[in-house]
This record gives structure tokens, sequence and C-alpha cells, in this order.
């Protein structure tokens, strides 16, 4: 057994008495941990001193979640699948909380608690151990599709070449000329509707015959070396700090820009189109695109995704819950301690479920009232340019700037947290395979796992450069992963829960619910898409 299999308190872990992994301090026995046991904060005011890994998944998720895949399923299906984005947000918070709660009360890494869910075994590790190795894959892919998207929005907003510049002019005059184009058929008008089709075509005669620049390539390959740099040396801090500040002014522009859109009677969202949004309903196929294929591939990563749910316990321990409760014992005090713990990270996971919820809705509604009402979807090698276009027709041509900084800041956000997150995760699976070290060796290795991952993600962004595909392949992996943490859950609320720390029947309900939904939604996705590759459709 490895350090990382056992325990993350007392004997049964295989570190070096008092050094750090995971933000974790292990010593040989109970009575060394006295200095890290801390009573949980008695009121609301103290505990709110003590958040902090729901804002680190927050931030990590507004990129490729909210961002991307939010305002593609708006583009998509318009205001149609408001219901399943209200889901995707709602039901997860519940099992985030279960499998947080799990590894506080276990001292077990949240992969190895994984890993003790019954099923299928090879090579020592179970089903599920496997299905999050091969989703940890696609999630690489995720992570190139956001560095493909942070090289765009840097190279439209600072071209390195005359070609670069170029090419920025000609396509920043036809994204202008589609949007005029689209507000014009919205509209109505017969002659502006002329003059904007002409317009269209001139901008495509003259970026027909430009060359594509090298400057997107060369933005990933800086933003993939100072990002592995910035890791491998351990200074993430402020720049997590940064991200958090950069991403929470982003949020607010937008929110800014649904009010805005409200009192402008030519954009506003009417109660009917909400109304129609709130009910049940699979819109039709448009375009040989189905928005309940973008729907549900979004609805992995919306939210808290799958991979999200699998790393907060990290973040968890890394704020200090784990040794704030201490090693596990029958003693009425530890019981006492952790339940108070527990509710911190509680409200922890609440808050940070508003905040995530009120930036997805307003990313999706935002995309369904411009993209989806000027029929502008988002992809490709232009697809920040095109994600500028939903604040054109509230804040005018000025925005497009802002644009691209503010998608710079949540999807650098992004990149940087889920590669710092998904290392750790990489170095406790490693570690369990007895391919990597535990105790004081982890740390050192957990960096410089997370400078290959952000290397190799650039590569694939290099490679392929289709930010939207790359985001939706990881969104199908894990609402497909969804249906796995399903049975973990229950199998953690009724397995390996101390009863001391045994919640009520609501609680119960909410979890319940949270798993139904999950197994629902992971076999509907793997349905669509095992039924999608017999008939050859997508």
């Amino acid at each position: 057994m490895t350090g990382l299999e056992g325990h993350l308190f007392g004997p049964r872990v295989a570190a070096v008495p008092g050094q750090p992994f995971f933000g974790l301090w292990y010593a040989p026995s109970p009575m060394a941990h006295d200095a890290g046991i801390a009573d949980p904060p008695r009121s609301l005011p103290a505990a709110l001193a003590h958040l902090g890994p729901g804002m680190i998944l927050a931030s990590s998720i507004v990129g490729s979640g909210e961002l991307i895949a939010t305002t593609s399923v708006g583009a998509t299906a318009g205001f149609a699948l408001l219901w399943l984005i209200l889901i995707g947000c709602a039901i997860k918070v519940a099992a985030q909380i279960e499998i947080g709660r799990t590894t506080l009360a276990s001292g077990r890494t949240p992969l190895a608690a994984f890993d003790r869910v019954p099923g299928p075994r090879i090579g020592g590790r179970n089903w599920i151990w496997w299905s999050w190795a091969a989703m940890t894959v696609l999630i690489l892919l995720q992570q190139g599709g956001i560095v493909a998207g942070v090289a765009q929005s840097l190279a439209a907003a600072v071209p390195l070449t005359p070609a670069g510049r170029a090419w920025n002019r000609g396509y920043d005059e036809l994204a202008a000329a589609r949007i005029a184009a689209a507000v014009a058929g919205r509209q109505g008008d017969a002659t502006a509707r002329a003059a904007a089709a002409a317009r269209v075509a001139a901008a495509e005669a003259a970026v027909a015959g430009l060359a594509r620049p090298s400057d997107t390539t060369s933005w990933a390959v800086i933003t993939g070396i100072v990002t592995a740099g910035l890791l491998l040396v351990g200074r993430y801090r402020l720049i997590e700090q940064v991200s958090l500040v950069l991403v929470a002014a982003f949020t607010i522009v937008t929110l800014t820009a649904l009010v805005l859109l409200q009192r402008n009677p030519a954009w506003a969202i009417s109660g009917a189109e909400l109304a129609q949004g709130l009910q049940p309903s699979i819109p039709p196929a448009h375009g040989g695109r189905s928005p309940l294929a973008v729907g549900l591939a979004a609805f992995g990563i919306i939210g808290v995704g799958a991979s999200e749910l699998m790393i907060y316990p990290y973040w968890c321990l890394e704020k200090g819950y784990g040794r704030a409760v201490g090693p596990r014992d029958d003693s009425p005090a530890w019981a006492e301690r952790a339940r108070g713990w527990l509710r911190v990270m509680q409200l922890d996971a609440w808050g940070s479920m508003v905040v995530y919820t009120t930036v997805t809705i307003a990313f999706y509604l935002l995309g369904a009232a411009t993209l989806g009402r000027l029929g502008i979807v988002p992809e490709g090698g232009e697809m920040v340019r095109s994600l500028g276009a939903m604040y054109a027709p509230v804040f005018g041509a000025w925005a497009h700037q802002v644009f691209l900084w503010g998608a710079f800041a949540v999807l650098y956000s992004t990149l940087f947290v889920a590669a710092a997150g998904n290392a750790r995760m990489v170095t406790d699976g490693l570690a369990m395979q007895g391919l990597g070290p535990a105790g004081t060796a982890s740390a050192a290795f957990t960096r410089w796992i997370s400078a290959v991952w952000v290397l190799v993600a650039t590569g694939l962004a290099i490679a392929i450069g289709e930010p939207v595909a790359m985001v939706l392949a990881s969104g199908v992996a894990q609402a497909i992963m969804l249906a796995a943490l399903a049975v973990a859950v229950i199998w953690f609320r009724y397995r390996e829960g101390d009863p001391r720390l045994t919640p009520g029947p609501a609680w119960d309900l909410l979890v319940w619910v949270s798993a139904a939904g999950f197994l629902a939604i992971g076999l509907w996705t793997a349905w669509e898409k095992l039924a999608g590759a017999v008939t050859g459709g997508s």
C-alpha cells in the first residue's frame, strides 16, 4: 500500500513525518496532530473567513463551462434548454458535499475513497478509478481547448505580426458585417438586409485571400511555457488571486450586460421566452446540429463538472479542513469537531453554487438572447470573436476589446486552476499504482505533473485548434462519468460514512435526487452517443 492509498491521518500513511502533501501534515501518531487540530468556527462571520475551496472551484469552471459551453448551448438552442442548465447546476452540490464529507471523515484521499466502491477491478483498481483515468485523457483535450481560447484572445487583442494585424482587421469586419446582417434580418428591414448582405460578401471576399498568420500558434506556445513555468516553481497563489479578481470583474460586466439588455426593448428577454425555457422540452435539430447533444455535452461541465466534483475535496484538504478535523477516533470531541468543519464545508459548497449558478444562467441567457437570435454559433478558429458578438448589441463595437481581455482572464483562470487541481488527482492516481512518490517528494512531483499537463494541452491546442469541439468532447466524457459518481455517492452515504455524522432525511432526499439525476444524464448521454455512432449521426 502506498502512502496515498491509505488514510491521511495516523500511522497507516507511508509518508515522512512532518512533511506536507496536498497541504496536509503527516505524523506517525495521533499525538503529533495536536498542532493542526482546530475547533470549528462558532459564528457565521468566523465561518466565512474559512471559505475558499468553492471559490477556487468556481474560478476553474467559468472559462470552459460557462463562457464556452453554456453560451454555445444558448446560441444553438435559444431559450429552450434553460431548464437543463438549471438542473445541471442545482443537482450537483449535494454530491459535491457528500464526496467531501467522505474524504474529511475517512481520512482517505478522494481517489482512494472512490477506489473502494464495489465493482469490477482491473490491475488492482476498480472501475471508477479506470473511468477517471479515461476521463482525464479527455480533460487534457478540454484543457487544450482552453489554451486555444486563450491564444485566440491574445492574438486578437495583441497581434504579433503584420499578417496577424491584417487578419484581425479582416475578420473583425466580417464579424461586424454578420452581426449587422443578423440584426437587419431580425428587424425585417429589406433595404438594410440587402446592404448588410453586400457587406458580408465583400468581407468574405477580403478574408478569402488572407493567409492564416502564426500569431495564435505563437501565443499558444507562449501561454503554455509561461504557465508551465509558474506551476513548476509553485508560484500559483498570487496568480490564483488575480484570476479570481479578473473573473469577478468579467462576471460583473456580463451581469451588467444582461441588465442593460433587458432595458433595450429590441433585445429584452420576455417572460414568455423564460417560461418556454423552464418547460422541459427537446428542441429540434437546426442546421444539422442537435441542440440536445450540445446541451448534454455541456451538462457534464456546467456548474461543477464531474472532474471538479472529484477535485473539490483536494482543495478542501489544501485549505486545512482535514488537519482541523484530525485523525478519526471514537471520542465525542472528534465527532463534534468533524460536524463543525463539515458545516463550514457545506457553507463553502452552497456559496460557490450560488456564484456559479448565477454566472451560468447569465451567460446562457446572454448567449440565447444575442447569439441565438442572431444565428451565430461560436466555433472553430474564430470562437472568441464569435463570442464577442453577444456584447455588441448592448455595448456597441467598443466592447470588443473589453471582451477579449475579459475572455483571456476567465479562460486563463480556468487553465491555471484546473491544471493545478488535475495535477493533484493525477499525482494521487500514479502514487496508488506505485508510479509516483508520496510524502516529502510528492509536492515537487505534483508541480512537474502540472507543468507537463499544460505543455501537453498546448500541443493539443496547436494540433487541433477547435476550442468549442475540444471542450464539448470532454463534456460528453464528464456527463457519462456522472453515472459512475452517482453510484459512488450512494455508496459513500450508506457504507462509508461515520454514524455520528449521519445527516437527516431531507439531506438523504437531496443526495438521492442528485444521484438519480447523475445516473439519468450519464446513461442518456451514453445512449445518445452510441445511437449517433451506430446511425452515423452526431
